[in-house]
């Protein structure tokens, strides 16, 4: 079943890299007492993910925050070596946390995996949420390539 608003964030932890080296964050870490965007992309260095998705985030991320966003994070089923490159390739690093669900259960479990033969693995469908101390308040799943659910502009409209 596809998470949808009103549910609670579920249990999960994801690989992300720290300033020590590779970690491990909870969902309690990320979403717990904060209002967090959650925007997920079948894969790093993709064409749409990173021409036209990561982009808008990093380009109106101020914006976002103004507007009571405590987080903003990209999670996709990439390693989090991947994820690390990425955010540093596009100017993103402490800007946007990158997680990884590199064993894809997190989209698994929230309804919101597609296989995806050609990039070899199972991957996250293209969406964006936002989530108020865990609950999810606002959830846009994108069909194919589009951006008008899940970009930042969406989640701009769905601040105001």
């Amino acid at each position: 079943m596809t998470i949808k608003v009103g549910d609670k964030i579920p249990q999960a932890k994801f690989h992300h890299m720290t300033a020590d080296g590779p970690g491990e964050i909870s969902t309690d870490d990320i979403f717990a007492g904060k209002t967090v965007v959650l925007f997920a992309v079948p894969g790093a260095f993709t064409p749409t993910c990173h021409m036209n998705h990561l982009p808008g985030f990093v380009e109106h991320g101020d914006t976002i925050k103004a507007k009571g966003v405590d987080t903003i994070a990209v999670l996709a089923t990439n390693d989090l070596f991947v994820m690390d490159a990425w955010a540093k390739a596009t100017n993103a690093a402490g800007k946007i946390e990158f997680l990884s669900d590199t064993s894809g259960d997190f989209v698994k479990e929230i309804g919101l995996s597609m296989e995806a033969p050609i990039l070899g693995h199972t991957r996250a469908q293209r969406f964006a949420l936002i989530a108020k101390d865990g609950v999810v308040t606002h959830l846009g799943i994108e069909e194919g390539r589009e951006l008008s659910k899940s970009g930042a502009a969406a989640i701009l409209e769905a601040l105001s």
